[in-house]
């Protein structure tokens, strides 16, 4: 069975008004700070896949260990006949729940939703080869505005996996887990993935590789900028930083201005004086109560919490109450 045509709710337009909503917001502000969705365009999501591979990145590694020993749990406990992912990319890991799903028979549809049609179009064909009997409906848009557009109806389970969540400002998070739980019937469920507080020690090289492919990645963002609305960013003029904020038990990615710079983008001339950090990522960490707490906080109810053998990377369960 060939995946059926893609449902298209975010235009290349709409994406083009919000990175320009988004820089003009982010380099106007103090401190300076851009979005991480931008990092994503085709040489991104490449860099991406590589810092996965990484020694020093451990989060891909550990939640695939959490779903490879508990994806027939998931498939038992929520007879889920509709698996949604939210920024599915290549839905590697999800192929863990698929075949967990393949063997318990209950699954009819899988719907991935992706802000990239070329990512989205090459994963679903894919998909559909792989698992025939499965029916296979890719959904173009974003995350945190198009979840009114998740397909209704029959057992539903959405899946948002590698730690994604942690990009989110606690006051968005609560906004996105309130619009999960709107855009859901009571009895469907979710399962979120999310990294664990830890040693800063273990945490900090994941953001800055010794390889400094997570550096290349980083001021990537400064190319699309300039590629996209003709900015004239010089992205080896910044330098890559990874900061451990105790406070906020997060992870900021920054890029450091090493020396004073002037940018030309849109009808603005930023200044950036030397020393001077543009954040473009943060990346938080949960504890198992935190992340209890906020799922119920907004009408879910969790049922199971999971972990890799080393505790690194938790796994929480949800059910729509």
């Amino acid at each position: 069975m060939s995946a059926e045509p893609l449902e298209i709710y975010l235009e290349e337009q709409d994406l083009g008004r919000g990175l320009r909503e988004d820089v003009r917001a982010g380099l106007t502000s103090t401190p300076k700070w851009l979005p991480p969705k931008w990092f994503y365009d085709a040489r991104g999501s490449e860099l991406f896949e590589e810092i996965t591979r990484l020694p020093e990145y451990y989060p891909t590694r550990a939640e695939r260990a959490v779903l490879a020993e508990h994806a027939d749990d998931v498939a038992e406990l929520t007879g889920a006949k509709t698996l949604i992912e939210l920024g599915s990319g290549s839905s590697e890991k999800t192929r863990l729940l698929l075949d967990a799903f393949t063997r318990h028979g209950e699954l009819g549809t899988f719907v991935p939703l992706d802000v990239s049609v070329s990512a989205l179009r090459q994963s679903t064909e894919q998909i559909a080869a792989e698992y025939p009997g499965l029916r296979v409906r890719g959904v173009v848009g974003d995350f945190t505005r198009q979840l009114d557009r998740l397909p209704t109806g029959g057992r539903r389970l959405v899946v948002f996996l590698g730690g994604t969540i942690g990009n989110l400002l606690p006051v968005e998070r609560a906004e996105f887990l309130n619009s999960m739980r709107s855009a859901l019937e009571a009895g469907d469920w979710l399962l979120i993935g999310t990294d664990l507080v830890k040693d800063p020690g273990v945490i900090v090289p994941a953001y800055d590789d010794a390889a400094g492919v997570t550096a290349d990645f980083n001021r990537n963002v400064l190319r699309v900028i300039n590629r996209e609305l003709g900015a004239n960013f010089d992205p080896e003029s910044f330098r890559h930083v990874a900061v451990w904020d105790p406070e906020h038990e997060w992870v900021e990615m920054r890029l450091r201005a090493e020396r004073p710079t002037r940018v030309r983008v849109l009808d603005l001339d930023v200044e950036f004086a030397a020393g001077e950090d543009l954040r473009t990522e943060i990346s938080a960490k949960f504890r198992p109560e935190g992340i209890a707490a906020e799922l119920a906080a907004a009408g879910f109810a969790r049922q199971a919490f999971w972990t890799d053998p080393a505790g690194l990377f938790g796994v929480s369960l949800a059910r729509a109450d």
